[in-house]
This record gives C-alpha cells, sequence and structure tokens, in this order.
C-alpha cells in the first residue's frame, strides 16, 4: 500500500540473471501480451488474476490534486490487463471516487466491479447497494458480497433477487481474518455462492487448511485481500536481495514474490491490494504476467521468507 511506498522501494532487489524453467497452472490462461486469467467456477468467465483494493486509498475529496495519482493507478491497471476493483461502503467516498474515476478514463465497460453490502435488515441493503450503484455510475454490478458476514441471511436473500432480476452478475462473502475462516466455510458449505473474499498471504497461509480446499470443492471463485499484510511483510525482507531463482518465475521485486506466490495457488482467482502509487500498481500488476511458480517452489517461496 502507499503508506508504505518507502518499505517496498527499499526491499526490491535486482535480479541475477538465471536460467530456469516453471510450468503454469493448468487452470490459468497466457498470452504473451495480456495478465493471466483464471475461471469464474460459477460461470467459465475468465477473470485477470491481479485487482485493485480501494480501502484507504481511494477514501479522498473531490480534489484533481487528491485523485490524479488514483486515476493513474487505475489506468496502469486496465492498462497491464487487469480488470478488477473491489470496493466497499465502508470505504467512505472510495466507492464515488472510482466511479468517477472509471467514467473519466472511460474504462467502465473494462472493469469488473465489485462492492459489498454492509449493513443490517432488508430496507437497508437494498438502499444501501441502489447507493453504490449510484456511486459507481452503473445500473448493474458484477459482484455484490456481504461483508463480514453480517445479517447474512437476509442479505443474500435480497442479492440472489437481484441477480435474477439481472441487476447483479455474482453473489459472494467476505471476511478479512483468520478467525473468521471457520465461520466462511460454514457459510460456503450450506449456501450456494459464486465467490468467496478471505485474507491469504506466504506468511499467513492458513487458508490453504481449509478454505481453499473448499472453495475448490464446492466451486467457488477466490478473492484474496491482505496479501502484503496491510505492508507490514514488506519489513521482513528489508534490505533482502531477491534469491537469483526468483527468475525462474519472471518475477523483478518482492511485490511480485509475494503475489505470485498467492496468484500460482489454483484456488485463487485473483489478489487484490490497494496502492496509491502508479509504479506499486505497475510493480503489482507485473505479478500477473510471466510464468508462475509450480508447488515446489512455492513451498521454497514460502520457507526462504520463513528463514528471513
Amino acid at each position: 500500500m502507499d503508506s508504505f511506498g518507502r518499505k517496498r522501494r527499499a526491499v526490491c532487489g535486482v535480479l541475477a540473471a538465471s536460467a530456469g524453467v516453471a510450468m503454469l497452472r493448468p487452470s490459468l490462461s497466457r498470452s504473451e501480451d495480456r495478465m493471466l486469467e483464471r475461471a469464474i467456477p460459477a460461470s467459465g468467465e475468465m477473470l485477470p488474476v491481479i485487482g485493485m483494493g480501494t480501502s484507504d486509498v481511494f477514501n479522498v475529496g473531490a480534489s484533481a490534486a487528491a485523485r490524479a495519482p488514483l486515476k493513474d493507478v487505475m489506468k496502469v491497471l486496465v492498462d497491464s490487463g487487469g480488470t478488477l476493483l473491489d470496493t466497499s461502503p465502508m470505504y467512505g467516498n472510495a466507492e464515488g471516487v472510482a466511479g468517477d474515476l472509471a467514467r473519466e478514463l472511460g474504462v467502465r465497460a473494462r472493469m469488473f466491479l465489485a462492492t459489498k453490502v454492509w449493513t443490517r435488515g432488508r430496507q437497508e441493503g437494498v438502499r444501501q447497494i441502489e447507493s453504490s450503484m449510484r456511486l459507481l455510475r452503473t445500473d448493474k454490478l458484477d459482484l455484490v458480497q456481504v461483508h463480514n458476514l453480517l445479517d447474512l441471511d437476509t442479505q443474500l436473500a435480497t442479492l440472489r433477487d437481484l441477480k435474477e432480476r439481472g441487476r447483479i452478475r455474482y453473489v459472494g462473502i467476505t471476511h478479512y481474518t483468520v478467525g473468521a475462516h471457520a465461520d466462511l466455510a460454514d457459510v460456503m458449505r450450506r449456501e450456494a455462492l459464486d465467490f468467496v473474499q478471505l485474507n491469504y498471504s506466504i506468511v499467513t497461509r492458513d487458508a490453504e487448511e481449509l478454505l481453499l480446499p473448499l472453495a475448490a470443492e464446492r466451486k467457488v471463485a477466490v478473492l484474496v485481500n491482505r496479501p502484503f499484510e496491510d505492508g507490514a511483510i514488506f519489513g521482513r525482507v528489508r534490505g533482502k536481495v531477491l534469491p537469483a531463482w526468483a527468475a525462474e518465475f519472471d518475477c523483478a521485486s518482492w511485490g511480485q514474490f509475494f503475489l505470485k506466490f498467492i496468484v500460482s495457488h489454483l484456488a485463487v482467482t485473483c489478489a487484490i491490494l490497494a496502492t496509491a502509487n502508479p509504479e506499486h500498481m505497475r510493480d503489482n500488476a507485473a505479478a500477473g504476467h510471466g510464468r508462475m511458480p509450480d508447488e515446489k517452489m512455492r513451498e521454497r517461496m514460502a520457507e526462504y521468507v520463513a528463514s528471513l
């Protein structure tokens, strides 16, 4: 995230030239000039593996100066092949800012807009979703998620009704802590869902034990939040140079190292991360290009970071 910009720049190493071959995961689609994509199980629609979050960083005012870097960040994502933008009514002005910038850039048709409902009661849920549509300047949302499982049964009923009426395309649930994984799993077992959003990183791998296998079994797309542990992960590698073998999966920075670990997991559909720095977004988006680590390499990556 942008508040950790200095940390990130300090830990980006220069790779030594190294030859190697790493196999692409079979559920990924690639071409030489496109970001890698993974299928949404519910439909088969392909979704690029790197997306953009809006928490904190998009909560700005109306001034051109405040919005200019965010506009550049959005442009970099789309130009790099990314499409998913994840936001929420709880992120202050983020929905309105994202909607304005997508309109100014003329990229709405190329974007996958995901937001959340985070309230109690059917009427209030409907009101909040309609507000999100207005702020995001669209009459149809790609994904709406019940945030933190709040008033779950009521909001899921509303989302399914809106989906049936063609107002939203996909339905999901979210949480951001390991402590909520069991609750997410319970919902995934009993409800038909299109998406689940959860926390997962190279140093917090709890999702591998329960949620990621369950998502694969239940055919639920996975969005990953907190891939950089809110920026704290860069402190672990500060002053460390990337291992030369990172070149074997086309990795040129620690940010790419952490993201390639995540999106190479077969059950992960897209990793989302927030930044107000266009260069950081360019680096993040590059993680969706090139070769991906195989399972053996993923374990090597995690062991290496754990040893630092």
